[in-house]
């Protein structure tokens, strides 16, 4: 059940690319979580502090730039200060296999490269984020 999932989409950094962050906003959505969509130019201190308020269970961001191994890191460190490890980051853009991996062992739940199908990152949310409240 999705109800419950509130999933907060965001583009870190200065990537003006945001047509595969709105089309995997709009998929969460129709799939039925609650996606809350920052926009462009989000700083990784602009993004943690709308996960708090919109009370997001996920982030997922997506950075086209090749700036994933600032950008990443920047928005896991920048929600742990603010005490919210709990909320599970995850991504998708150009992100050469090596990175992933490195990303991975940061943290970072998934990365999802373009053309991935849609559905898959459907399936991993539903999969892998649980709302507020249920363990």
């Amino acid at each position: 059940m999705n109800d419950n999932i509130r999933v907060l989409v965001a583009k870190p950094g200065l990537d003006g690319h945001d047509r595969g962050a709105k089309v995997v906003a709009r998929t969460l959505r129709d799939a039925g979580f609650e996606v809350i969509y920052t926009g462009l130019h989000q700083t990784p201190e602009m993004i943690a502090a709308a996960a708090l308020q919109e009370d997001v269970d996920a982030v997922g961001l997506s950075v086209m730039s090749g700036a994933h191994n600032t950008l990443f890191p920047a928005v896991m460190e920048a929600l742990r200060t603010r005490g919210a490890e709990d909320i599970l980051v995850f991504g998708g853009g150009i992100v050469p296999e090596e990175d992933r991996a490195r990303l991975k062992e940061l943290g970072v739940g998934e990365i999802f490269t373009p053309g991935a199908p849609l559905e898959s990152i459907v399936d991993w949310v539903r999969e892998n984020v649980k709302p507020k409240g249920i363990s």
